[in-house]
């Protein structure tokens, strides 16, 4: 095996279904060669969300096909590979299945290593592969099934501050989509709505401002904004475009005022350790909204930490992410055999109670 490695990566957790190919020779920048990405929208769009049945079928229909892709848009063959990397957890089990179950048939026929990775690790690692972000930093993944601060010492070694106690802002925002009749994905379409609204119309909550660690909840914030929906229909007959506006703009304020607060205290948190490099770096689908990255922004300046965001396409659920993810495991020594399981539940810091409780299946986050 030679220092440059060349891995396909596989990712079909939510959603999207996605394949990727990446390679790295140490002290030189990862090469994405190839990263297509199948999404869903139309198939959930008469259901407000994900279906995870419609979603399951979608990703056993297209995974063989973006496979194919990948490695056509890399010009390479699969043999031509070092490994495969697939998603295993956490996630819709039956997307994750339909993953799993590819890759294993992939390895099984071509003799390539098999390396399962964590989704949440895939999003936490993307800094290094973006811009070769140095341990130990300070993570904010957010999307829309996760939130939580994470310091990443290692690459599978990581501290929990904080997260969600309920729902996720990704999640937030899709039903806040679907309250005011906007079309799914929510977040884009609230951000969009939220350009021409007063954000100091409505005095929505700041959920768990008062208390002074990291945790985070979303799901009080969402009936908030239903109330205020169902106050305005009340009093003016129905909902006015504008009406419409200033609840985006009002609800978006309001996540990003909590978000930005909670990092301030993340960081100070993660600043106690003295990194030599101190960083915070932001993924997740949610990490695209402009007004949120221009808050942590801010809060990075007024600490003097750098402030990395990778590019939209790897903010998102994608495969480069797990390829990079899985490369950096097994660059550790780290192989699967094809007793490999596929995880709704996978807690990336395994030290830290669960934050949203436990069943047969062990801890959710």
């Amino acid at each position: 095996m030679t220092d440059t490695l060349t891995i396909l990566g596989l990712e079909s957790s939510c959603d999207d279904t996605a394949a990727a190919v990446v390679r790295h020779t140490p002290g030189q920048p990862a090469e994405i060669l190839s990263s297509v990405v199948v999404g869903q929208t139309d198939l959930h769009a008469d259901f407000g969300g994900v279906v995870p049945e419609i979603a399951a079928r979608a990703h056993a229909e297209k995974i063989d096909g973006c496979v194919e892709a990948a490695l056509t848009n890399a010009s390479l063959t699969l043999l031509e590979m070092d490994g495969i990397a697939v998603t295993a957890g956490p996630g819709l089990i039956g997307g994750v299945i339909s993953g799993v179950m590819c890759a294993k048939g992939l390895c099984a026929g071509s003799g390539l290593p098999l390396i399962g990775v964590n989704h949440l690790a895939g999003h936490a690692l993307t800094p290094r592969l973006t811009d070769g972000v140095q341990f130990p930093y300070l993570m904010l993944l957010v999307s829309g099934g996760h939130c939580q601060f994470l310091i990443a010492h290692d690459v599978d070694e990581f501290t929990r501050l904080g997260g969600t106690i309920d729902d996720a802002p990704g999640e937030a925002f899709d039903k806040t989509a679907k309250l005011l009749g906007l079309p799914q994905p929510g977040g884009p379409a609230v951000e969009v709505e939220a350009l021409s609204g007063n954000p100091k119309r409505f005095p929505l909550p700041r959920p768990l401002l008062d208390r002074p660690d990291c945790d985070m909840s979303f799901s009080g914030l969402k009936t908030a904004l239903l109330r205020t929906r169902d106050a305005v229909v009340a009093e003016d007959g129905g909902l006015r475009r504008q009406d419409r506006a200033d609840l985006c703009a009002s609800f978006q304020s309001a996540v990003s005022d909590v978000l930005v607060a909670k990092t301030r205290r993340a960081l100070r948190l993660y600043l106690e350790q003295n990194p030599a490099r101190p960083t915070l770096a932001v993924a997740g689908g949610v990490a695209a909204n402009q007004k949120l990255r221009a808050g942590l922004e801010t809060v990075c300046a007024e600490q003097s930490a750098a402030f990395i965001a990778p590019p939209l396409a790897l903010c998102t659920d994608n495969a480069a992410m797990i390829a990079w993810a899985g490369m950096e495991r097994f660059r550790q020594g780290h192989r699967d055999d094809f007793t490999l399981s596929a995880r709704p539940r996978w807690p990336l810091d395994r030290k830290s109670p669960s934050m949203l409780g436990s069943g047969k299946k062990g801890a959710k986050a």
